[in-house]
């Protein structure tokens, strides 16, 4: 959870940058936490919030994601829609359109349906705070009618920013997907840097469409490993650090616990009041690599989104990638080779040839894996089209509110994606 100092210079950002931001009851929460409540960025204004507490620990993320909507949608005076992940605004958002006619007769009676996942002693008290809205569950059917272009700002007409706590790394495509779709015409902000489970940094510059973070010194001891090191690198501290370098991030939270190896990447974009100002480059946890050829995830989803360019009429909804050598004998005899596994949204199938073309990007942008193809060292990628909401499903499965992996290391979850292959 953000410290006390972190979420009040969240707020005295926030409010600078969008006067209006801090309005009682003016910001939505639409973030899962089971089992116990995880404090919201601005906990220390708990007036703040429309959305119940109770609503964000029930076991099922699909029914906690939608009983936080159903909240966010009473509220029509809403000037900060908060999410924990921008995936998890995404798939509220997805609830919206699949489920509107729903959601507009539970706004219109002020009474929740029985769902999967919404135990009965939760739903009564959640119902108690409900209250039938005519007016609005009418609004909500004629704005859906028109279409979801656009469709936050034209529910919600008086948002000022949508405040998501990780924008970047995996989340970096659902923040895109958003701004051109949904969330048209509104900006982003991203409050806050944490990893290993420890807050580090902070965003001051709300307006900023690229997220940057002040490390503050004294939240934890933070060392830095130098990357592309001529000799092994020893640590260094905040003092130590250059403008314009990257380093590998090594984190103490508290003090008595392990020294941790986080596996980010930070850039030095300069230095605020002498405190590093950084921005997240890479996970290197989410590096594909089966002869060392290592093919970091950012740039790996540019090569996926140029093949996108040419399949007319794809539209890319998720991904997510496996090394070989964890699906065993599945695989069949063959070189060890890539597996993707991708929702489009346009198409229903792909040809070899269209299949073929993203193993054709990769080559050419990292002409490491071409010269291992070549040689025949790493084998011909293999491309599985999913069904629709196959990765809400698995971000269900994750069983907690962590960032996409974009390269799964699990057995359990890889054959939760296989069963939804289609093509």
């Amino acid at each position: 959870d953000p410290s006390p100092q972190g979420s009040l210079l969240y707020l005295d950002a926030l409010g600078a940058a969008f006067p209006r931001a801090l309005a009682r009851r003016g910001t939505a929460l639409l973030h899962w936490s089971p089992g116990c409540p995880r404090a919201p960025a601005g906990w220390p204004l708990p007036s703040l919030y429309c959305t119940p507490a109770a609503a964000g620990v029930l076991p099922s993320r699909a029914a906690a994601l939608r009983v936080q909507l159903l909240f966010a949608l009473r509220q029509r005076a809403l000037h900060v829609l908060e999410a924990g992940l921008a995936a998890e605004l995404h798939d509220a958002l997805v609830t919206l359109r699949t489920e509107w006619p729903r959601l507009a007769q539970e706004l219109e009676l002020g009474r929740l349906s029985p769902q999967p996942g919404l135990p009965d002693g939760v739903r009564d008290q959640l119902q108690a705070l409900l209250t039938p809205g005519v007016a609005r569950a009418a609004e909500l059917r004629a704005e859906c009618a028109r279409g979801f272009e656009g469709i936050v700002l034209r529910l919600w007409p008086r948002l000022e920013v949508v405040v998501v706590r990780t924008m970047y790394g995996a989340e970096r495509l659902y923040c895109d997907s958003l701004r051109q779709a949904d969330c048209q015409g509104l900006p982003f902000y991203c409050p806050f840097y944490q990893a290993a489970g420890a807050l580090l940094g902070v965003n001051l510059w709300p307006a900023e469409p690229a997220p940057r973070f002040v490390l503050c010194p004294d939240w934890a001891f933070c060392e830095f490993l130098p990357c592309l090191a001529s000799k092994e690198p020893r640590t260094l501290l905040l003092d130590e650090l250059w403008e314009g370098r990257e380093y590998g991030l090594v984190v103490t939270a508290q003090p008595g616990e392990y020294r941790c190896c986080t596996g980010e990447v930070l850039k030095v974009t300069g230095f605020h009041k002498q405190c590093p100002v950084v921005e997240p480059v890479r996970r290197e946890s989410q590096t594909l690599s089966v002869r060392g050829e290592s093919i970091p995830e950012e740039q790996f989803c540019q090569s996926l989104c140029r093949t996108l360019t040419m399949w007319p009429g794809a539209r890319l909804i998720d991904y997510v990638c496996v090394e070989s050598s964890l699906l065993g004998d599945s695989s069949g005899p063959c070189a060890p080779h890539y597996e993707v596994f991708m929702e489009l949204q346009g198409l229903r199938d792909l040809s070899e040839g269209q299949r073929y073309k993203l193993d054709h990007c990769l080559q050419e942008d990292f002409p490491i894996y071409k010269s291992f193809r070549f040689k025949g060292s790493i084998g011909p990628l293999r491309l599985h089209l999913v069904r629709p909401r196959t990765f809400t499903r698995l971000r269900e499965a994750l069983g907690s509110p962590v960032p996409m992996p974009r390269v799964l290391r699990e057995e359990q979850l890889l054959q939760l994606i296989q069963g939804a292959v289609i093509s």
